[in-house]
């Protein structure tokens, strides 16, 4: 009896925990390329918000360009190749991941004073809204991925 006149309280105050996802972006990292004046690759992840968003780039002041890619496999061969796109849907309080093997942001043009243990800012840009700005961890070629 003393839990169903507790129940109705404790519901309001779980009620009260509840908090909307914002649009948001972490876990940033660079991969540095093997090889000087090649390019180098971006990972991250995006956290989607109340309502779906359109990821449109990501940039930064330390590369040339930026593009927005996706691994894939090439045939029966084992092969793997890229494939440039235009954009990615975030969803409604979804994540969508970039990392070694999947989607990726190629840096060309790198800064050529970038070294491991440094730290460069992403800029995150949407069809809508504000970009967002995550600092990401420049890591070497060989190093392993700190997410």
């Amino acid at each position: 009896m003393r839990i169903a006149r507790i129940a109705p309280f404790a519901l309001l105050a779980l009620a009260g925990c509840h908090h909307e996802a914002k649009l948001s972006a972490d876990q940033a990292w660079v991969r540095l390329p093997a090889v000087a004046g090649h390019p180098g690759a971006a990972y991250l992840t995006v956290h989607g918000g109340p309502e779906p968003a359109r990821l449109l780039a990501v940039e930064s002041k330390a590369a040339g360009s930026t593009e927005l890619h996706e691994s894939m496999k090439m045939g029966g061969s084992g092969m793997t190749g890229m494939q440039r796109l235009d954009g990615l849907d975030v969803p409604v309080n979804g994540t969508v991941r970039f990392a070694p093997g999947g989607n990726h942001v190629m840096m060309f043009g790198l800064d050529a004073n970038l070294k491991a243990g440094d730290t460069i800012p992403l800029s995150v840009r949407f069809e809508k809204g504000q970009p967002l700005t995550v600092d990401a961890k420049v890591v070497g070629a060989g190093d392993a991925a700190p997410y």
